[in-house]
């Protein structure tokens, strides 16, 4: 369960453009799979498994073949979800 809006301890969650049109494309499974992740990042939004993506300022979270890479602001306790797709060599491809 996310966060209330006062909660001072919790994240605000968001998903950028790109992130909800991939997940709105995925099979029903793989959309239901990353659900929960999602929403965990408003509590932990570096949870263990979760690697910073070299060269960048995102971070990457590996769900099974499924992959999130989002930004985490601390500053205004943001986290952008940028991309959920399956592993390839694109997924990470645009995000620099």
């Amino acid at each position: 369960m996310p966060p209330r809006a006062d909660d001072p301890s919790g994240y605000r969650v968001e998903l950028a453009p790109a992130a909800l049109r991939e997940l709105r494309g995925m099979p029903p499974g793989d959309a239901a799979r990353l659900r929960g992740p999602i929403l965990a990042l408003a509590v932990d939004p570096r949870p263990p498994g979760a690697v910073k993506i070299s060269g960048t300022e995102f971070v990457r979270l590996r769900v099974g073949a499924l992959r999130m890479a989002y930004l985490v602001d601390d500053t205004r306790r943001l986290v952008v979800v940028l991309r959920a797709a399956r592993r390839s060599e694109a997924t990470y491809r645009r995000l620099r």
